[in-house]
């Protein structure tokens, strides 16, 4: 079964750009991303934009609506996804356990649904 590893947190969160520790996280994702890789079970991957560059979109009554950023007022932002391919939820929450955000921020891991 496919899973998605949703990768969250808050832009004040973890390390900032530029920084000694962006280094030491920018290699722990490198250390992981080797071992997903390797363990067959990453099926893709990638990091996203900042939220400021997102655009929202809606249609309501046939009118379609275009909002700059997210729609949703939270916190913790999408960073990124993992899509991994496990047996089982518990292969996957180990392999999202070791995504490194998971010290500050929150990943979520869902199944992805298949259509017949």
């Amino acid at each position: 079964m496919k899973y998605l590893a949703f990768i969250y947190g808050a832009p004040d969160a973890g390390p900032q750009m530029d920084t000694p520790e962006m280094g030491v996280l920018m290699e722990a994702y490198r250390a992981v991303e080797k071992t997903f890789t390797e363990s067959g079970a990453k099926l893709a991957g990638e990091a996203l934009m900042p939220v400021e560059t997102a655009t929202s979109i809606r249609i309501r009554d046939g009118k379609t609506e275009l909002m700059d950023g997210p729609f949703t007022e939270t916190k913790e932002q999408l960073g990124g996804f993992y899509m991994f391919e496990c047996e089982t939820l518990d292969e996957a929450i180990a392999l999202a356990k070791q995504i490194p955000t998971v010290e500050y921020g929150t990943i979520e891991v869902r199944p992805v649904m298949v259509f017949e």
